[in-house]
């Protein structure tokens, strides 16, 4: 989740062949910060999908240092660029990280969800929590709009992205999992994707 912007990461061997494309669109928790770009949980993701669903590949579209506000303009040129039949939506720890107005954060999300659904792709939304010092109040709230939104436009949530990760599978700076946790964060994602692949 750093400020600075890379540049998005593409599976291009394997999406390119396959007929039905799977957009992950997230910040540096799924564009591998800090680890190798093979070891991410977006890259177990493809291979799990070519040993058991084969007809899917995947398309990381993700940046580090993204926030809501900066998908929602990118949102757009990705879905036509890629035709994606589901799109995981991995968004606004930074804007949280930031102090960001959580009402922005919400109607960002909201408008990705939207532009994601009009284009025809289901969604899952990733949810994610902010470290306790930001305040109990914000981080309830935080924490709370991942699920308002699953809510409100009828997808299917993954509660935490982290879930399961521990404090020894983070790198230095306490943001970022460590290539040791990039399997349970996979696993996290699969629990609630599985039921899309059909």
């Amino acid at each position: 989740m750093k400020v600075v912007l890379l540049s998005a990461t593409l599976w291009l061997p394997f999406y390119a062949f396959s007929a039905e494309n799977i957009l992950v669109f997230g910040d540096s928790l799924s564009a591998g910060y800090g680890i190798p770009v093979e070891k991410s949980w977006v890259n177990l993701l493809q291979q799990e999908l070519k040993r058991t669903k084969s007809e899917f590949g995947v398309v990381n579209a993700s940046i580090s240092g993204e926030t809501t506000s900066g998908g929602k303009q990118r949102i757009d040129n990705a879905l036509k660029q890629h035709n994606p039949t589901i799109v995981i939506v991995e968004l606004g720890a930074n804007d949280g990280l930031r102090g960001y107005k959580l009402a922005d954060t919400e109607a960002n999300l909201g408008n990705i969800i939207t532009q994601s659904h009009n284009s025809g792709a289901k969604v899952l939304l990733v949810g994610m929590k902010l470290p306790p010092n930001y305040g109990a109040s914000y981080t309830k709230s935080f924490r709370e709009l991942y699920s308002r939104l699953a809510n409100k436009h009828h997808i299917l949530l993954v509660p935490f992205l982290l879930r399961g990760v521990t404090r020894d599978q983070f790198q230095r700076d306490n943001l970022h999992p460590t290539a040791d946790a990039q399997q349970r964060i996979m696993l996290n994602v699969l629990q609630e994707l599985k039921h899309l692949l059909h």
